[in-house]
């Protein structure tokens, strides 16, 4: 039988990639970025100009937008920490409206809770599901992380762990649109569909290589700086990852981004395949497909790479919202975040009569600015990061021309976008801004409590660290979804190095 909905109930297709700056498309922007078929999406859908994640990083980032809750709200401070599995989630709050929810690919849950309302879950997770990555603010430490290896070690591959893994979600996602269109369960589903790619290591296929062969990738826009030229979080992040005053060969930065670039187009085309399989199917008219990443990536702009900083890069995320049969073809300026996620599906899932009456969302559904109903330019952004790398909670707040970034252990920090769209002039200081940055300050005091969110930090580092070494001894358990064992997977799971892992697969060359 087939599956035919109801028009006021679609389906909806959500499709989100790791570590993918909005700066890296054809339909943000980027003029040699090969992504025709996301581009299709966007040049016929719904493109929300400025788009932001609410954490920089992924698993807190992920939470976030699952429960339509900044990080601290819920407990998701870092890449280690359980989500809670009494959080309502949009699968939940979708499973409570008679949609069938299913999961294909990483969403990095930590705990004994692997689904959280997903219905079913097609693979497992790239990452491990248990403490072992919880920062420790009293004792940094010796982190195990990424360094210059993410960027010397580059280039292109004929295989690599994060291809087997987006592979194995790419056709567990395409079975299950076959299933579901053969299917006698006349709910409507939401299948999230999620990649580990473009994610560091920066390795693409020769194929996707190949695509940028008469490209001139350009280098950063702003170079290596000295340490000293450094605010002092991106300091201690360079610090991190060994590369603080450290300087990259051009030939290597040059490398690492065309790779990048080609990662991008390896997603590019799975995108593509989803939407054929729908239109295939005969179920593209009445799904919404939607479109995103859960961070971005500095792509060595600073001399940084990765996230977990607040620059445009790691925040500006692409947010494509697509349907012909319900929203017209528009480019949004109002800013929106991931946490506006869950309030959209489920006006979209009860047509406009959804309300968040368990608990105040910090997101708001984004159908109005869609319909071009409404529009808000000022609109307020709030974003977080309180992991590893930090001696206290770092809090963004993006309204208006102007973002700015508070600490109680580093200095102020405010751009102001219209005129500086880089970032490279710190106006905190300024007289004339002194009215902007006590009434940003103000909207911090309103929305943290950041003596309290700092002591339950602390107390949750403490608790995972006994938790850790308690599991050394006698027999450990593990929470990673559907292994028995996890000796012979090839996911990460902690029984090796972070970097001996992720860069097993030595690039074809060092072109």
């Amino acid at each position: 039988m087939t599956n035919s909905n109801k028009p006021s109930t679609p389906n909806i297709l959500f499709i989100q990639t790791d570590q993918l700056t909005a700066f890296a498309l054809g339909a943000y922007g980027c003029e040699f970025a090969k992504t025709p078929h996301i581009d299709a999406l966007a040049h016929n859908g719904a493109v929300f100009e400025n788009a932001y994640c609410n954490f920089p990083l992924c698993a807190p980032s992920r939470y976030s937008m699952a429960s339509g809750q900044l990080a601290s709200r819920i407990g998701a401070y870092d890449n280690a920490v359980e989500f809670p599995a009494s959080i309502p989630t949009y699968a939940h709050y979708l499973r409570s409206f008679g949609y069938q929810t299913c999961l294909s690919g990483k969403m990095h849950f930590v705990g004994p809770d692997q689904l959280h309302g997903f219905e079913q879950r097609l693979t497992p997770d790239i990452y491990p599901a248990d403490f072992s990555w919880a920062p420790n603010w009293k004792n940094e430490g010796q982190r195990d992380t990424s360094d210059t290896t993410g960027v010397t070690v580059s280039g292109k591959c004929l295989d690599s762990v994060q291809l087997k893994y987006d592979n194995l979600v790419q056709e567990r996602a395409l079975d299950k649109l076959t299933e579901l269109s053969k299917s006698s369960d006349q709910r409507p589903f939401f299948l999230q569909v999620s990649y580990t790619h473009p994610h560091d290591p920066y390795l693409c296929l020769p194929e996707h290589w190949d695509l940028y062969d008469d490209v001139d990738i350009p280098l950063p826009s702003i170079g290596a700086m000295h340490s000293s030229k450094h605010d002092v979080h991106s300091a201690r992040i360079l610090k991190q990852h060994s590369m603080l005053d450290f300087e990259f060969d051009q030939n290597d930065i040059r490398r690492a981004r065309r790779a990048y670039f080609g990662s991008v187009s390896y997603i590019d085309d799975c995108v593509g395949e989803l939407v054929s399989m729908l239109e295939q199917l005969n179920l593209r008219e009445n799904t919404i497909v939607v479109f995103t990443s859960d961070h971005g990536e500095m792509m060595g702009e600073r001399g940084m790479w990765f996230k977990k900083t607040f620059f445009e890069p790691a925040m500006r995320i692409p947010l494509i919202v697509n349907n012909a049969s319900r929203f017209s073809p528009t480019r949004i300026e109002t800013p929106a975040s991931l946490v506006d996620l869950l309030p959209s599906f489920m006006a979209w899932a009860s047509a406009g009569q959804w309300r968040a009456i368990i608990e105040p969302l910090d997101g708001h559904d984004l159908t109005p600015f869609i319909l071009g109903e409404q529009t808000n330019l000022n609109r307020t952004i709030r974003a977080e990061y309180l992991s590893e790398t930090t001696p206290a909670p770092i809090y963004m707040i993006k309204k208006g021309q102007y973002k700015f970034v508070y600490s109680v252990e580093d200095p102020l920090l405010l751009f102001d976008l219209d005129s500086d769209p880089d970032e490279t002039a710190n106006i905190a200081s300024l007289t004339s801004m002194k009215a902007v940055v006590e009434e940003f300050k103000h909207d911090i005091e309103q929305h943290w409590d950041n003596t309290a969110l700092t002591d339950a930090i602390l107390l949750s580092q403490s608790r995972r660290q006994l938790i850790i070494a308690a599991s050394k001894f006698g027999h450990k358990d593990y929470w990673d979804y559907d292994e028995g064992s996890i000796e012979s997977v090839p996911w990460y799971r902690g029984l090796q190095g972070y970097n001996q892992w992720a860069y097993d697969y030595t690039p074809e060359d060092q072109e």
